[in-house]
């Protein structure tokens, strides 16, 4: 499935990933590792062996893709430096001709040497001449299309009886545009679009477009 938004196309992954093929890159949201041994720590029974899903979802992403370049646009790690941390580190390490940036979120605590050690390069956000990348939606007034994550969007899907199901989606209005959260241990925050809105949910397998029409 694809989108184009401020002249620029997008194919919209089943992955909950955004792929900017112009640009050779990769481009994710709300990653939060680190979450599951945050967890875990807590008492809440989540297996540990759940923390490396996520992993291997984006290592088959870039196999296939073949980016040059991996953007996390905030929330990549979920709190405190734990052991996950030194197993995320280890796996973008294989990527040698890969960059990875990350776009600071609320989550992002780290300290600053924990990313500089496997070479990841940070910053509030990434301009182009007409796009805005950020975590959280942008306030500043620029007449950039600001693309975002954040919030783990999701739309409600009803069925003909009282069924219903909710998923997380891809959202692109006039001046924005969300990415659904890359992991699998967020909640969603359910979005009521608005006439010329554009929802393209996705199940995993596939991306569907429930724009209303």
């Amino acid at each position: 499935m694809r989108v184009t938004v401020a002249s620029q196309t997008f194919d919209l992954l089943p992955e909950r990933a955004l792929l900017w093929k112009s640009e050779k890159t990769l481009i994710i949201s709300d990653l939060h590792l680190g979450k599951i041994s945050h967890f875990r720590k807590n008492g809440i029974g989540i297996p540990s062996s759940a923390r490396f899903n996520n992993l291997v979802q984006l290592e088959k992403l870039i196999l296939k893709h073949q980016p040059r370049e991996v953007w996390f646009l905030g929330d990549l790690f979920h709190s405190t430096y734990n052991l996950e941390w030194e197993e995320f580190g280890k796996f973008i390490s294989a990527f040698e001709n890969v960059e990875f940036t990350l776009i600071e979120g609320n989550h992002d605590i780290l300290k600053p040497h924990h990313y500089a050690r496997y070479n990841i390069k940070t910053t509030p956000e990434i301009r182009t001449d007409e796009l805005l990348f950020t975590h959280e939606p942008d306030d500043s007034g620029s007449d950039h299309y600001n693309i975002y994550g954040h919030i783990h969007p999701g739309v409600r899907l009803k069925g003909k009886g009282k069924q219903s199901v909710k998923l997380p989606c891809f959202y692109f209005c006039q001046s924005h545009g969300i990415l659904p959260a890359f992991s699998d241990l967020t909640g969603k925050y359910i979005l009521k679009p608005k006439t010329g809105d554009r929802v393209f949910v996705t199940t995993n397998d596939e991306v569907i477009d429930v724009t209303s029409k």
